[in-house]
């Protein structure tokens, strides 16, 4: 039966069909619904991870003793796993593993534009890249095979579009597949140099084997295809830019879709090459399949047409190719820009107030607090990647001892569970006069409120373990370690004060539910008394969703976004914000 799936839910979908044992992810938009809904099939068993190169190892783990298995990140979830994917590449696997990445071209929630492909190259792993969902569905269950048959973890690459975007895709029923009998065989699994060396050159042999399948019988099982019409025009492509040359393009030109993008095929593309006049490789961000045509001497035009930046389009490739630029609708409005913002009642708002008012310099990290980095309240310098705010703190307190007391590190509790705890072990051993303040809102928030090892709940909402944020601060060597109440200005900006002040590593752990939770039990929206505000305007300071000004430049709260959490009121000293 056919039915309309997200991407990822196609992918979630294949998994169940190819007998998936075991899953483990870190979330990651856009790959994050990929284990929520896998979470939903009787047979596997789910797991967010504490990060990604945890989540890896597990599957890695997994598939050894002999369940297939599956973990997913985004494109810089891969960066974390890096250390046992390549490895893992060495001692190939048991039964099949799948790992699924999803790259944002366009940087729609990320900090960088990377191409995943590099990685499929670089640890010599096949990768399989769908189009739509039937071939996210397919193209799971098709790596599993192929991950069996060659013994070694397969890559798909999905991207935003194909993650976030619904088409049609035929369901099975589920093939299970028995636990495969482990034997012990250290010269395969451990991987010491000497056995290393030899597994070296068994994945040598395996790539060979592999790109033998990519001219043959990925051809005969469709995974990589030609479909000729116009012979003028030739269209090397694979993934959503499929999608968008044939929406643009049409009969106009012929296509090689390549669904495997690693090892790439050479007499395919020869051959394909051979029966057009002009060929054209459509691909997003790096020259990966032009660089491979050209070293292969196929003469081909990509990159010098075509941008590495950000994500393609129908009208941009008609525009470029044919000359034209295809119509589209549009509205001939003025729409005002909305940039993102913390939500009202944030949490995290009351903090960033309090630091502002200490001039601080903010070590940013990877979540919804690095809006905290916008106007108005402009209180993050640096954000890098998941952990860094606590390490480059570190370094920049070790740098720079005359501003060490005006500096501090800005984690989530998730992302601190995922890559800041060496960072602050290492803020103890040495001996870091630095003060992290971990924000704890109960919930991994800006990836779509996942649980963490903090929240004591699993991903399939069983009570569990939850880790102690004092316990583990204090475990690693920090002595100063205080609760507060963001919703409280006056004890937030205290401990801000107290903690810079003082001679020694801290920890302050900033506590306070993300407002969107569903637990969290409001009080009612607050007013704003006309009569006496004075326009002075520091209730905007605080950069609130809910508060805006009237013509005459009055304070206005919209009751339907105000949660009554109290910072406002605080702000205003002339009494005009009341409940």
């Amino acid at each position: 039966m056919k039915k309309l799936f997200l991407g990822n839910g196609a992918v979630a979908r294949g998994l169940y069909e190819a007998g998936c044992r075991v899953v483990s992810s870190y979330p990651g938009t856009p790959s994050t619904e990929i284990t929520e809904i896998a979470a939903e099939y009787d047979g596997i068993y789910c797991e967010w991870a504490p990060n990604e190169k945890v989540a890896m190892e597990v599957a890695v783990g997994a598939a050894i003793a002999g369940a297939r298995s599956f973990c997913a990140m985004k494109h810089v979830g891969l960066n974390v796993a890096a250390d046992p994917l390549f490895t893992a590449s060495y001692t190939g696997i048991n039964a099949g593993m799948v790992i699924g990445v999803a790259d944002d071209p366009g940087m729609h929630s990320s900090q960088n534009e990377q191409d995943s492909r590099h990685y499929a190259r670089a640890a010599k792993l096949p990768m399989l890249e769908p189009s739509d969902s039937a071939e996210c569905l397919e193209f799971t269950k098709a790596a599993f095979h192929l991950s069996e048959t060659f013994d070694t973890p397969v890559i798909i690459r999905l991207t935003t579009r194909i993650a976030h975007s619904r088409s049609l895709a035929e369901e099975s029923e589920r093939v299970e597949k028995d636990v495969l009998k482990y034997e012990k065989n250290p010269q395969k699994y451990v991987m010491m140099p000497a056995m290393a060396k030899v597994r070296h050159a068994v994945v040598e042999d395996r790539l060979c084997k592999l790109a033998d399948w990519g001219e043959n019988t990925a051809v005969s099982d469709g995974i990589n295809r030609a479909e000729y019409n116009s012979e003028k025009i030739g269209i090397i492509t694979s993934g959503i830019c499929y999608q968008y040359a044939k929406e643009a393009l049409g009969t106009n030109a012929s296509y090689l879709k390549l669904g495997c993008v690693y090892p790439l095929p050479t007499e395919l593309i020869r051959g394909f090459a051979a029966r057009c006049e002009k060929v054209y490789v459509i691909e997003e961000l790096d020259d990966f399949i032009e660089t491979h045509c050209k070293k292969n001497g196929i003469e081909v035009v990509g990159k010098q047409v075509f941008t590495k930046l950000g994500e393609y389009s129908q009208s941009m490739i008609s525009s470029v190719i044919l000359g034209d630029v295809k119509k589209t609708l549009s509205v001939k409005t003025s729409v005002p820009p909305r940039p993102p913002v913390l939500c009202a009642g944030c949490p995290h708002r009351g903090l960033f107030y309090a630091l502002k008012k200490q001039k601080a310099f903010v070590s940013g990290d990877i979540g919804c607090y690095t809006l905290g980095a916008l106007q108005p309240l402009s209180m993050m310098d640096t954000c890098i990647c998941m952990g860094a705010s606590v390490s480059a703190l570190h370094g920049k307190n070790k740098a720079d001892k005359a501003n060490e007391k005006k500096s501090v590190a800005v984690i989530g509790d998730s992302t601190f569970i995922h890559s800041g705890i060496t960072g602050l072990i290492n803020i103890a051993y040495n001996k870091s006069n630095s003060v992290v303040i971990i924000l704890d809102n109960s919930i991994t928030g800006m990836t779509g409120h996942q649980q963490n090892p903090t929240t004591g709940l699993t991903i399939t909402g069983e009570p569990t373990a939850a880790v102690s944020l004092e316990k583990l601060a204090s475990a690693v060597g920090i002595k100063r370690i205080r609760v507060i109440d963001p919703y409280d200005l006056s004890e937030t900006e205290n401990a801000v004060r107290e903690e810079l002040e003082a001679d020694e590593p801290s920890v302050i752990i900033s506590r306070r539910p993300c407002a969107l939770l569903k637990s969290v039990k409001h009080a009612p929206p607050l007013k704003v008394d006309a009569d006496k505000c004075r326009a002075c305007g520091m209730c905007m300071r605080i950069g609130c969703p809910a508060i805006s000004l009237d013509k005459s430049s009055k304070a206005v709260i919209d009751f339907t976004q105000c949660v009554g959490c109290n910072v406002c009121k605080q702000l205003c000293k002339f009494g005009a914000i009341t409940d």
